[in-house]
């Protein structure tokens, strides 16, 4: 199985993702003839590369010059325009994927529906390349999996046009949930609203590499040179034998606390989880004293152990943790849009050994649809899962 692994240490964005596959040796004419079937405004753009270097580290920069800076549209509309385009199926599927992911995240932040968002910088015309280019880019080099690093939080503000906002910018943080991240670059915007979605809406595992047998690499340039680390996206490209289960081992670290609010241990787990844990859950406990407390556990990598330990001990009342190594087994996952009697909605889906085992209706849509549709959450998961066991026995 064609596997790409994105190594973000130092962050990523869109045109530093185009930039890394262009690097891994996708010509820019095939780009440029395949974004042409979007039907853009002619003349509204033009592309280029050149060789740079960040911190002595040679890399590909991609650049999108920008003459019509004035266009800005809605979720509906840039949907629309890449499913009404002549280009092939999986480039549109992963292209619509990722704009759904920053949909979801606009809505969130701002209040309001999926179809009220209207793009500032997501919408302008680079950002839509970006996007699409990233898309193609992929399918020109037969990726069927997306691997991920943790990725750098950075810190500071940026101007948007929605003004001065902190970094990283409400759709970046939401749009990294659930993924892990890490503190070690400095400040600065490391992760782009555009770069947080092609890692949330494509990545099949994080945190580390894949097993593979390594063919190329390639390196994309971000815009600016930081003092910290070389400002530059890695790709691995390879082959790995996909749909087995992949053992690993991760860190269980626990502390018994009989002294904090169910509030404040609420607070502590949404944090943990936010922050990249891998799990989290709480145990009810006797301890000294005769008193009732709660055996606070959570699942990291090693990698994260130090960071998520100082978050336990500054939001609870801990004053130490324990760790311990433990082995994981887990089967191949990737998330899959399917078209329903709701539109399209995300699947979990598990493998072993290549062959399809479940899948199951993320909650996060299936709650949407409850919303929109005023009927009830369960309702809603028990007809997507009827409508999915139907059409995966009826699918030769």
């Amino acid at each position: 199985m064609k596997t790409l692994y994105l190594d973000c240490q130092a962050g990523i964005s869109g045109d530093m993702t185009v930039g890394a596959l262009l690097d891994l040796g996708v010509p820019l004419e095939h780009l440029q003839t395949e974004l042409a079937k979007l039907g853009l405004p002619p003349g509204s753009y033009a592309l280029s590369t050149s060789r740079t270097e960040r911190r002595h580290v040679a890399a590909l920069k991609f650049d999108v010059a920008v003459h019509d800076h004035h266009t800005h549209r809605h979720y509906a509309g840039i949907d629309a325009m890449i499913a009404a385009s002549s280009l092939a199926d999986p480039v549109k599927e992963r292209a619509r994927r990722i704009f759904r992911r920053l949909a979801e995240a606009e809505a969130k932040v701002h209040g309001v529906a999926i179809e009220e968002v209207h793009f500032h910088e997501v919408g302008a015309v680079d950002s839509i390349v970006d996007i699409v280019g990233a898309a193609i880019c992929l399918d020109c080099l037969g990726v069927e999996q997306v691997y991920a690093s943790s990725l750098p939080l950075g810190g500071g503000f940026v101007e948007t046009a929605h003004g001065l906002l902190p970094v990283p910018a409400p759709a970046t943080a939401e749009l990294l949930q659930g993924l892990p991240v890490h503190g070690k670059c400095g400040p600065g915007e490391r992760v782009t609203p555009t770069g947080a979605a092609i890692v949330a809406a494509l990545g099949t595992g994080f945190g580390r590499q894949p097993a593979m047998g390594l063919e190329r690499i390639g390196c994309g340039a971000g815009g600016k040179d930081f003092p910290d680390c070389p400002n530059i996206l890695r790709a691995f490209l390879g082959t790995s034998e996909g749909g087995q289960a992949a053992a690993e081992t991760v860190l269980v670290v626990e502390t018994n606390i009989d002294d904090s609010t169910p509030e404040v241990l609420g607070y502590a787990m949404e944090r943990l989880l936010e922050a990249g844990a891998l799990d989290c859950s709480f145990t009810p406990i006797q301890m000294k004293k005769n008193r009732p407390g709660v055996q606070l556990s959570f699942l990291c990598r090693p990698e994260q152990l130090e960071d998520l330990a100082q978050l336990v001990l500054a939001e609870t009342s801990a004053i130490g943790l324990r760790h311990y190594p433990a082995g994981r087994i887990t089967l191949e996952r990737r998330i899959e849009e399917r078209p329903t009697q709701f539109g399209a909605v995300r699947f979990k889906l598990a493998f072993a050994d290549g062959r399809l085992l479940r899948s199951a209706p993320e909650y996060e849509d299936c709650r949407r649809i409850a919303r929109e549709q005023g009927i009830p959450c369960r309702e809603v998961m028990e007809r997507l899962a009827s409508e999915n066991w139907q059409s995966t026995r009826t699918t030769p």
